[in-house]
């Protein structure tokens, strides 16, 4: 299997599509390829947490896994690509600010 078919176009509609069913989405370019992502949920975390623990590199290939919705499959796949795709994975996961109050 070639570069050109693994390559997914996306189009503004199906970017549209996927804001509408998921929320937020994101793009995570590298070296021409793009991977398009949805935020994790806490299940994806949590399975990632887990398994991080053990090997650190999991922890972003699930979330890139279960995140992924679109674009360069070989992302996924190459260990350069991936590797810099990596290091954006944390800047998914986006933690509000709480504030404890005691009454």
């Amino acid at each position: 299997m070639n570069d050109q078919n693994t390559k997914q176009e996306v189009s503004q509609e199906q970017i549209d599509a996927w804001k509408k069913q998921y929320g937020d989405i994101f793009a995570i370019k590298v070296d021409g390829k793009t991977a398009y992502l949805k935020k994790p949920d806490r299940r994806t975390l949590s399975f990632a947490s887990v398994a991080g623990q053990k090997d650190p590199m999991k922890f972003n290939e699930i979330v890139l896994e279960n995140c992924f919705i679109g674009g360069d499959e070989e992302i996924k796949k190459d260990d350069s690509l991936f590797l810099a795709a990596s290091s954006k994975i944390v800047e998914l996961i986006e933690v509000k600010e709480a504030e404890l109050v005691k009454l």
